[in-house]
C-alpha cells in the first residue's frame, strides 16, 4: 500500500464513503421482520457488491488491488453491522449512517495494520524480509 499523503487520504475517504453507502443500502432494505442471521449474510454480500462498484470508481486514482480489497472488506463489514442492527431493533437513519461510517474507518484501519504486519516493516524504509 502506498504511504503518500494523497493516497492515504483518498483511501480513508473512499472507505468512509462506501462504508456509509453500504450502511445506507442495508438500512433501506432490512427491517425488524428479518432474521438477524439472514440479514447479516445477505447484507454482507450486498456490501461486497457495493465495495466492488466503488472499486471501479476509485481504482484509477488509488490503484487496482490497493483499492479492491479494502473497499470490498469495508462494504462487507458495514453491510453486516448495519444489517444485523436493523434486524434487531428499529434503526434511525442517523445511526445507520454512523455505523456505516465507523465500520468503514475500522475496516481500513484493520487493513492498514494487517498490511504493515504482513510486510514486516521494522524501521522506516527497511524490510525485515530483505
Amino acid at each position: 500500500m502506498d504511504h503518500r499523503l494523497k493516497y492515504t487520504v483518498g483511501d480513508f475517504l473512499a472507505n468512509l464513503t462506501f462504508g456509509i453507502l453500504a450502511g445506507l443500502a442495508s438500512w433501506a432494505i432490512v427491517s425488524t421482520a428479518w432474521n438477524m442471521w439472514i440479514a447479516m449474510f445477505v447484507m454482507m454480500a450486498l456490501g461486497m457488491v457495493i465495495g466492488f462498484i466503488g472499486f471501479f470508481i476509485v481504482a484509477a486514482k488509488l490503484g487496482a488491488m490497493e483499492a479492491m480489497v479494502p473497499l470490498m472488506f469495508t462494504g462487507m463489514l458495514s453491510g453486516m453491522v448495519v444489517g444485523m442492527a436493523g434486524a434487531m431493533a428499529v434503526l434511525p437513519i442517523e445511526s445507520a449512517l454512523f455505523l456505516g461510517g465507523v465500520s468503514g474507518i475500522a475496516g481500513i484501519c484493520f487493513i492498514w495494520v494487517c498490511n504493515g504486519l504482513l510486510r514486516g516493516i521494522t524501521k522506516e524504509g527497511e524490510n525485515a524480509n530483505a
